[in-house]
């Protein structure tokens, strides 16, 4: 007869640990990945570079070049500012005398004409400074 008998089955339980375990690491995962960026005073759009590295950057000077060759400048104690042609070349002179192996970072937008970039990088050698680098995202 017990044969006869239905057997009751056991409720099936969902382990809710192991999901707790996987969301943690995804919020952890989402939060070491997060880039926080200070907007500049121009709206650039960096090239995305496939093979390029970190975007780490520990110098003091920062040119931007924005979509219509439009250049802006920028230290680590002055906020960006919109400077002309001419006065970039007086700029850099003035940072070489401070110190000449300051680095130079480069933001362009990458609508930038090649011409503008061209004139940012001859400028930056002609004052001296020849650590200088692009930054992409």
């Amino acid at each position: 007869m017990s044969s006869l008998r239905t057997r009751r089955r056991r409720r099936p339980e969902l382990n809710l640990v192991p999901l707790i375990d996987v969301l943690v690491i995804l919020v952890f995962f989402a939060f070491v990945t997060m880039q926080f960026r200070a907007p500049g005073t121009l709206n650039i759009t960096l090239p995305r570079v496939e093979t390029a590295g970190t975007n780490t950057f520990d110098g003091t000077v920062i040119l931007g070049i924005g979509r219509e060759g439009e250049l802006s400048f920028a230290t680590d104690r002055t906020a960006p500012r919109v400077i002309t042609r001419e006065e970039l070349e007086p700029l850099l002179a003035q940072i070489r005398e401070v110190n000449r192996d300051i680095p130079v970072l480069i933001r362009a937008d990458e609508e930038t004409p090649l011409r503008t970039l061209a004139f940012v990088m001859d400028a930056c050698r002609k004052a001296g400074l020849n650590r200088f680098s692009l930054q992409s995202r």
